[in-house]
């Protein structure tokens, strides 16, 4: 859950590798530092917190090396601190590292090592890595024609865990070595040049051409070619892909944090993630994906397994996949779903929801689906990114890289696709009326409008955060699908503004939650699906007699005038209205967030893509 970059060229590499680091910061940011090799030493820099704090260090700019390698970091082994921060070197200063993931086994490794003579000066699971190396690269004969690789590729069959590394040495100036194992890493091409990354976002700017590395793939990259191993260092061909974001799409454009322009982005992001899915002749279609409906008729269980706001997806999937498709759905938390022995097999059908694609719990979900029988299939927003090779089926969502860590656009689009999906697979099954879905595609495509319409006016909004940022406790409450909208809204208020916030199905209610409610209490209403309208305000009307204050979403024409600040919506189709109805709720996290005076975009202890279990 950290961030790593690395470059190699004709240029000096500190400015590429600072401005790296301030593109991947989302991924980490209580610790960062960079190496660089220089006259044949390795000169590090690092520090504790940001990397505003790294750029100012003295010296660093001085540092005109065209080789190095550069971290920020999310603390899982040692407490955020100049030492435990990245890159990390052996005894012997001679091989350099910098790694996202775990390793698992690294005690054992550690107490080997010290047996050896090494010794460790941070807590870090990581330190082991490059004197591990040193080891093995001592204990191989220098005849051998590349020993760093041979070193390295001795090292990582020691190590248990998760790994993306990139590895330089003194003794080596020419080249960089990376491996990945369930950590992402792609590497940008250019004709003199090379890049390294966690993230494409991060080096876009430079280059649209990217090898994306396979899980126990080593690479040995020079500033004009890169050769790739297999595990047993067999040589072979990469195929190069084209990424078509524009640069521009990780900037800000003018607002004042990534997370408002993300959710100013959403109409755009939908409207990207619709494309062409309808036909021409008025049906459903994926390019690159066919199911029959011999199979579809054989399922008889859907899983969606996700984590975070993508199983808040997923639930909003549950329902329109239950109503169109008529077959049991399941949303299941990724970090659960795999030890409680799930009832799968060659007719369960598991769909996996991961915007980054590398999240690691639903990739492990992922692969016990596939040992199972099961037929996989990974919704993601990264193109060739980990669950989309592990899965048998993939679809993306459209959405544009995503930089802040509270999900805003990457959500709303996963619900669209999944709606699509549904409706994809009620066409093919044909077990739904022919109108009803030709309805409800008109009605998804009407949604970035509707969207735009909500951007339009954010006064209640505003005036409402600008009430309430300094309370303690929120509760959003929500039935039917607006309870999995309540869900989100909590969830987004918790991450950005760290007020703490409980969702309930509003039905719950008198079943114990409403103990809690006492006068001047925030509570959040959701009010779109109009079966449901009377007794939804009914449980409002529960807690203003409790001295609650109220603040109400909805589409529907409500007469009650009691709630303190109501926000109108658009209508839409029920089953898809969580897409409008989730938009208030990221505003209002946002601007109460803003008012708290708080990083909107980088939430403490959290971090955009958990590649850690």
């Amino acid at each position: 859950m950290c961030g790593i970059v690395g470059y190699i060229g004709n240029k000096k590499a500190t400015p590429i590798l600072l401005d790296g680091l301030s593109c991947l910061e989302y991924r980490g940011y209580d610790s960062a530092g960079i190496a660089v090799i220089e006259n044949n030493e390795i000169v590090v820099k690092k520090d504790k917190g940001r990397v505003k704090n790294l750029c100012s260090l003295n010296g660093i700019n001085n540092l005109s090396g065209s080789i190095g390698i550069a971290h920020t970091r999310w603390a899982t082994h040692g407490k955020p601190s100049m030492v435990n921060s990245h890159p990390h070197m052996d005894n012997s200063s001679t091989f350099c590292v910098v790694h996202n993931g775990i390793i698992e086994n690294y005690n054992e490794l550690k107490n080997f090592l010290n047996s050896k003579g090494y010794h460790f000066i941070s807590q870090t699971d990581t330190e082991v890595v490059p004197n591990l190396i040193h080891y093995h690269y001592n204990s191989i004969e220098k005849t051998d024609k590349d020993s760093f690789l041979s070193a390295v590729k001795s090292a990582v069959n020691d190590l248990k865990g998760s790994y993306a590394l990139e590895i330089i040495s003194n003794l080596f100036p020419d080249r960089i070595i990376v491996v990945r194992k369930d950590s992402p890493l792609v590497i940008g091409k250019s004709e003199t040049e090379n890049y390294i990354s966690s993230d494409i976002p991060a080096i876009l700017q430079y280059t649209k051409n990217f090898y994306l590395l396979d899980d126990n793939e080593i690479a040995v990259i020079y500033s004009d070619h890169i050769e790739f191993f297999d595990s047993n260092l067999c040589k072979h061909d990469k195929e190069i892909k084209n990424i078509e974001w524009s640069a521009s799409s990780a900037d800000k454009n003018g607002f004042e944090d990534y997370m408002l322009k993300e959710i100013f982005e959403q109409p755009q992001a939908i409207r990207e993630t619709i494309g062409t899915k309808f036909s021409c002749e008025n049906y459903c279609c994926f390019d690159d994906f066919e199911i029959s409906k011999e199979y579809l008729k054989k399922v008889d269980r859907i899983y969606i397994v996700a984590c975070g706001t993508a199983m808040h997806a997923g639930l909003t999937g549950k329902n329109i996949f239950e109503k169109l498709c008529k077959i049991p759905v399941e949303v299941d938390i990724a970090s659960e779903f795999r030890y409680r022995n799930p009832l799968i097999n060659d007719k369960t059908l598991c769909i996996f929801i991961s915007q980054s694609g590398e999240t690691a719990d639903t990739i492990a979900a992922l692969k016990l689906a596939k040992e199972n029988g099961a037929k996989t299939l990974a919704i993601s927003n990264v193109i060739g990114s980990s669950i989309t090779r592990e899965a048998d089926y993939t679809i993306y969502t459209h959405a544009g890289p995503e930089i802040a860590v509270a999900s805003t656009k990457a959500y709303t689009s996963q619900v669209v696709l999944i709606s699509i999906l549904a409706m994809y697979f009620a066409e093919i099954l044909e077990s739904c009326d022919k109108l009803i879905i030709d309805k409800l595609k008109s009605d998804i495509l009407k949604l970035p409008a509707k969207i735009e319409e909500i951007l339009g006016d954010t006064s209640k909004i505003e005036e409402f955060a600008k009430q309430i940022y300094t309370q303690k406790d929120m509760f959003f409450l929500g039935r039917g699908i607006d309870y999995y909208v309540a869900m989100e809204g909590s969830l987004k208020l918790k991450e950005i503004s760290y007020i703490h916030s409980e969702s309930y199905a509003s039905g719950e209610l008198k079943h114990g939650p409403i103990a809690l409610i006492e006068n001047g209490i925030n509570v959040v209403g959701i009010i779109t699906d109009p079966n449901l309208v009377e007794k939804a305000i009914s449980n409002l009307q529960e807690v203003i007699t409790r001295g609650a204050r109220t603040f109400v979403i909805t589409n529907q024409n409500i007469t009650c005038n009691n709630f303190d600040f109501v926000v109108n919506i658009p209508s839409t189709n029920p089953l898809i209205s969580p897409i409008l109805s989730i938009v208030p709720l990221q505003l209002l996290s946002y601007y109460i967030s803003k008012n708290k005076g708080l990083d909107v975009d980088k939430p403490r202890n959290l971090a955009k893509s958990v590649t850690v279990e």
